[in-house]
C-alpha cells in the first residue's frame, strides 16, 4: 500500500477536518473527548443524535459499496477520516460495531432482503447494535458457545447467556454466534449466526461495573427469545465462517483512527514526564521513545494488513494485529503509572478505596482488559501458531 496522500486524498481530509470543526459544537460540543460511554446516563440521547448526524452527512459505512448505501472510498481515504475524527476529539462511537462489525457482514455474506432491511438503519445512525460472541464460559473459545437456538417453525427460540456485550444496554440489535446443532464434532460446525432484537420479552441486560468506575459491558440473558428465521446471516450451522468474517472486519480502517487516539495518550504521558521531570531519567526517556517507535510500528502492519482485507477469512498478516495494540496499550498504561510516580496512588487520605482516577490511571485500568477481550492473548497466540504458521494445534479435551 503506498503510504503517501495525493492531492484529492489532501483535499478530502481538509473536507473532513471542517465538516467535524462545524459540526462538534454546539449542542455537540458537550460530546468531545467523551472517548467511552460510562453508562446508560452518559449522554447516550446525545451520542445517538451524533450517529444520525454523522449518517445524514454521509459519513457511516464510507467504505461500503454504493450498491449497499455506502460511499465506497478508497481505503486511503477510510484512514483519512477515521485519523480526522480522533485529531478532532471525536466522541466514542456508540454506532461502531453496527458500522463497523455488523454492516459488512451483512454487505459480505446477507441476502439481498437482509441487506434492504439492516442496512439503511445503520448508514442512518438510527440502529444501534452490540455483539453477542463471549460467554461465561466460551469467552475467547468461540466455538464452545453454550447458547441455543432451537427451530421453531418460523422463529428460533434463544436460550443462553452473553458477557460483556459492548453497549447492549442501549442497542436495539445483537448478532449473535450460538449453538444450533450442539452434538456435533468439531464444534463449530454447528454453530449458527443470527441478528437478535434487543427489545422484545426474554432479553435482560445487567450493567458490569468496571473498575473504572464505568459500565460499557453488561451480560445479555436469553430466556425463549425470539428471532426469524430470515434474521439468520448465511446457513444454519454455518455461522463459523460468517463470525470468522466478522472478526476479519473488526480490523478495518477505524484501527488507524484509534491509533492516532494512542497517539494522543501517548502525547499527554510526554507533556507529563516533562512537567515531572520524568523525562530526564534516561531509562523513563528510553521507554517513551520505544513506546513512540512500537507506535508508528503498528501504524505500518495495519497499513499492511489493511491493504489485504477482503472478507472470510482473515489473513495471516492480520492475525497479529490484535495481540500487538493490545499488549502495547497495556504497556502505555504502566509507562504512564511510572512517569507519574507516586501520583499515580489510587488511595484517598483516609486510605479508603473510594477512589476517582484521572486520564493516565483510566488508561492503566482500562488496557488491561484489552489482553482478554475480542480474543485473550493467549487464543491470539494460538491463532498465529495455528492458523499463520502451520505449527501443531493445542492439544483440545
Amino acid at each position: 500500500m503506498d503510504l503517501r496522500y495525493n492531492e484529492e486524498d489532501e483535499r478530502f481530509r481538509e473536507e473532513a477536518a471542517k465538516w467535524m470543526a462545524d459540526n462538534l459544537r454546539g449542542d455537540f460540543e458537550c460530546l468531545r473527548g467523551a472517548h467511552m460511554p460510562g453508562g446508560p446516563e452518559d449522554m447516550i440521547e446525545e451520542r445517538r443524535a451524533w450517529e444520525c448526524v454523522m449518517g445524514e452527512a454521509g459519513w457511516i459505512g464510507i467504505g461500503l459499496p454504493k450498491s449497499v448505501g455506502g460511499r465506497d472510498l478508497p481505503l486511503q481515504q477510510q484512514v483519512i477520516f477515521y485519523e480526522e475524527y480522533a485529531r478532532a476529539n471525536g466522541p466514542h462511537r456508540i454506532g461502531h460495531v453496527g458500522e463497523g462489525l455488523a454492516a459488512p457482514t451483512i454487505a459480505f455474506f446477507g441476502t439481498d432482503e437482509q441487506k434492504k432491511r439492516f442496512l439503511p438503519g445503520i448508514l442512518s445512525g438510527k440502529d444501534i447494535w452490540c455483539q453477542g460472541y463471549s460467554e461465561p464460559n466460551a469467552g475467547s473459545d468461540l466455538a464452545n458457545v453454550q447458547t441455543r437456538a432451537v427451530r421453531d417453525g418460523d422463529e428460533y427460540v434463544i436460550n443462553g447467556q452473553k458477557v460483556w456485550t459492548s453497549g447492549a444496554d442501549w442497542s436495539d440489535w445483537t448478532f449473535i454466534v450460538c449453538s444450533t446443532d450442539p452434538e456435533v464434532r468439531p464444534k463449530h460446525k454447528g454453530i449458527s449466526y443470527l441478528l437478535v432484537p434487543m427489545d422484545q420479552p426474554g432479553v435482560t441486560t445487567v450493567p458490569i461495573v468496571q473498575i473504572t468506575k464505568e459500565c460499557e459491558f453488561s451480560e445479555t440473558f436469553f430466556t425463549d427469545a425470539r428471532t426469524s428465521v430470515d434474521n439468520r446471516i448465511g446457513e444454519e450451522n454455518g455461522g463459523w465462517k460468517v463470525s470468522m468474517g466478522t472478526l476479519s472486519f473488526e480490523r478495518g480502517a477505524s484501527t488507524l483512527g484509534q491509533q492516532l487516539a494512542f497517539a494522543q495518550e501517548l502525547e499527554k504521558i510526554l507533556e507529563a514526564a516533562r512537567e515531572n521531570g520524568a523525562a530526564k531519567d534516561p531509562i523513563q526517556r528510553q521507554k517513551l521513545a520505544d513506546s513512540y517507535l512500537k507506535l508508528r510500528i503498528m501504524r505500518f502492519n495495519a497499513m499492511r494488513a489493511l491493504d489485504g482485507i477482503d472478507g472470510g477469512e482473515l489473513d495471516p498478516v492480520q492475525m497479529v494485529t490484535k495481540l500487538y495494540w493490545a499488549n502495547w496499550h497495556r504497556d502505555l498504561g504502566e509507562l504512564a503509572m511510572e512517569v507519574l510516580g507516586t501520583a499515580s496512588d489510587l488511595l484517598n487520605q483516609d486510605g479508603k478505596h473510594d477512589y476517582d482516577i484521572n486520564e493516565f490511571q483510566k488508561i492503566f485500568l482500562f488496557s488491561r482488559s484489552e489482553t482478554i477481550y475480542a480474543g485473550s492473548n493467549e487464543i491470539q497466540r494460538n491463532i498465529i501458531g495455528e492458523r499463520a504458521l502451520g505449527l501443531p494445534r493445542e492439544p483440545r479435551p
